[in-house]
């Protein structure tokens, strides 16, 4: 599910440092400048440090301007802030450190109680909630850090190490090195506040869209105005939508509600959609046919125009408009993939498009035909007969978590029996459990961290009138996993730094890792002799479908930068074109359906930009991981685990599983799979 990382939102508002661009110069300190200044500090510090201390001014001196001071002012700051020794450094890592999680941990706060009134369930959104939601408290944080010079201090002394810096000598740091590069990460860049906080709300507005994006299914009607959902039934766009069409699967009748599904999906991808049905449980409509009835007369309607494309497309303009004011990642694309998951975006693609071109693929997708007894459709991509409970009516486990989880309080009360059910302590489930509220959501559901540690986590997830439905119980202990994540590697690694796990695809894991266990905690057990095996399929058909969604996702952002001055209609066909030649060249061959827009339906593509790639790097880091701790202690795995911190990828999995991120793992245990489950 969605989840919000609010460290990749902090990486944007609090680690880039602000200027106004028509008012200052970069580059004012020149070379010679910079060559005396080194001198002196190496004269004191001696040769050892010569690569240090020159990194350091140098770095210093890019962002370094007229404002700031004169050249002679930036002698005198370097040779009297420049720490040579190694005790003091240290030191002033904690004090940074510290004052860092006061500041971080309450700007985290306050933007937390400013979206409430966009993320939780109570009532219709106003105005003035948008308005707050929007606002970025943090966005002016950092140009003040350079007014005042904490800034340049922290350049200076704990320089920034490019990625693949970071590989070559990262094997070699120590934790306290690490602790130091992470530091070196914050100031980055100088970026005018005010476009800053364009970003933030052109995201929360697409994301305030999304989170009221409900489809009423008990109006959807077919040529003979025949209803096939319950009445009440309000599926959100696209998560519940698509986690409908999964249900299905385990009913006899089920096949044509999920082409009924299906076509809701492709009038929402091609803006087709009337405006009022989006929504509204006013009128009747006939997604076949795409026409709107009220009591059984047919109405005219308008479609939705181009509001989907139109967000993504604000976000592309904020997010390009701070392009010349960032050195080292000039694109979002590259802020995204080198700077935000540390691994280059062409290598997260070639993985992706190795795995979704694999022979495996129709070996899987053949056992899938013979299980269903029928010829594949496009929506099998999201087929969940591999799951323990696709043989569970999932209307029984819905009055099961109804009953268990009649309110958020039902569920906070049982988080620490969750805790212990999977092998931690009394004393540590309760520790854990103390540090995580639960909130009803608008939309489907995420996990917003905590920043510093004497706040806490909060984990929102969608309960209805009657209770947690079994879709909303499955997500929440998706969002339970990232809290879980997010206060180990919080209150238990070592530098607050290092705090964290090293990009969201790793969060994404984990929350996969409890999720998968949801019927275990409900005190289902499996007792299947192939639970492994089909765990291994369904590990291997979910990356298979997300990994085409994220190909499409890179393709349309490569593309508007190709395109920048694009408009939404153009955006919109692009996008669908897009989405069909990724699903000819690697889905319809498989599951049939030429020039198909599936992969174009979901709904991080318009409120989370570049955000889709972390869920199939979480799926191929949950199955090395999960095959690494089994007949292990879950718990203390876990912990050992998480408690790295903040490492970049490659080094966090050679410690957690000793190998790097790979396709082979998931694929080697597919093809071992298919040899038993038929």
């Amino acid at each position: 599910m969605y989840k919000l990382i609010v460290f990749a939102l902090t990486a944007v508002f609090l680690f880039s440092a602000c200027y106004k661009n028509e008012e200052q110069k970069m580059n004012f300190i020149d070379k010679s400048t910079i060559n005396k200044i080194a001198d002196t500090l190496i004269k004191k510090y001696g040769q050892s440090n010569r690569e240090l201390i020159e990194r350091g001014i140098s770095q210093a001196a890019a962002f370094w301007t007229e404002a700031d001071g004169s050249k002679k002012d930036f002698v005198v700051f370097c040779t009297e802030n420049y720490i040579g020794v190694p005790a003091e450094k240290e030191q002033a890592l904690k004090k940074l450190s510290d004052n860092f999680e006061v500041l971080f941990g309450h700007f985290n706060k306050i933007s937390l109680d400013l979206k409430k009134g966009l993320h939780l369930d109570g009532g219709p959104i106003q105005p003035a909630d948008i308005m707050f939601g929007s606002y970025e408290p943090g966005a002016n944080l950092t140009n003040d850090f350079f007014r005042n010079k904490i800034a340049f201090y922290v350049i200076l002394n704990f320089p920034y190490y490019s990625l693949e810096e970071k590989t070559n000598l990262g094997q070699k740091w120590s934790r306290l090195e690490w602790a130091y590069a992470r530091l070196g990460d914050m100031f980055t860049s100088r970026i005018d506040p005010s476009l800053l906080q364009n970003i933030a709300e052109a995201q929360t507005k697409a994301d305030t869209y999304i989170s009221d994006y409900n489809i009423f299914a008990g109006n959807l009607v077919d040529d003979k105005g025949q209803t096939y959902f319950p009445k009440d039934m309000k599926l959100l766009s696209h998560w519940n939508l698509r986690d409908e069409l999964k249900s299905q699967y385990a009913k006899p009748d089920g096949l044509f509600h999920q082409k009924m599904l299906y076509e809701v999906m492709k009038r929402i991808i091609t803006q087709e959609i009337p405006q009022n049905v989006i929504n509204s449980n006013k009128y009747q409509w006939n997604p076949f046919q795409n026409k709107v009835f009220s009591e059984g007369k047919e109405v005219s309607s308008s479609p939705e125009p181009n509001t989907r494309y139109q967000h993504l497309l604000n976000n592309f303009i904020a997010n390009k408009a701070i392009d010349n004011f960032n050195p080292y990642y000039k694109t979002f694309i590259s802020r995204k993939f080198d700077q935000e998951y540390e691994i280059p975006q062409k290598e997260v693609e070639e993985l992706f498009v190795k795995f979704v071109s694999s022979p495996t693929v129709k070996k899987v997708a053949s056992l899938i035909k013979s299980k269903l007894g029928r010829e594949l459709q496009p929506f099998d991509i999201w087929y969940d007969g591999f799951k323990a409970r696709s043989s569970i009516n999932e209307d029984n486990l819905t009055k099961m978590t109804q009953t268990k989880y009649p309110n958020p309080e039902a569920f906070a009360k049982d988080m620490v029996s969750i805790l212990t059910k999977l092998g931690f302590t009394s004393e540590k489930a309760n520790y854990i459990a103390s540090k995580i509220d639960v909130d009803p959501a608008r939309g489907s559901g995420h996990a917003w961290g905590a920043q510093m540690k004497s706040e806490k986590a909060h984990l929102r997830t969608r309960i209805g009138k009657d209770g947690m439905n079994y879709k909303g119980y499955n997500i929440a202990i998706h969002e339970f996993g990232h809290n879980v994540e997010q206060t180990i590697t919080l209150n238990d690694v070592d530098y607050y730094m290092m705090n964290g796990v090293p990009n969201t695809a790793f969060t994404e894991a984990m929350a996969f890792v409890f999720q998968k266990r949801d019927l275990e905690l409900l005190g289902i057990k499996n007792d299947d002799a192939n639970k492994n095996h089909l765990m291994a399929l369904d590990n291997f058909w979910s990356a298979y479908e997300i990994m085409g969604v994220s190909l499409v996702d890179m393709k349309v952002w490569k593309w508007l930068y190709e395109h920048p001055t694009a408009t939404a209609e153009e955006l919109k066909v692009e996008t669908i074109k897009i989405a069909k030649e990724i699903w000819n060249k690697y889905y319809a061959e498989v599951l049939g359906g030429k020039d198909q827009p599936l992969l174009a339906i979901y709904s991080h593509m318009i409120d989370n930009p570049l955000y889709l790639s972390a869920y199939p790097i979480g799926h191929l880091i949950e199955f090395q991981v999960e095959e690494f701790i089994t007949g292990k202690s879950f718990s203390n795995e876990l912990t050992r685990i998480l408690t790295q911190g903040r490492l970049i990828p490659e080094i966090w999995m050679k410690g957690a599983v000793s190998r790097k991120i790979a396709i082979e793992p998931t694929i080697n245990a597919t093809e071992e799979a298919l040899k038993y489950v038929k």
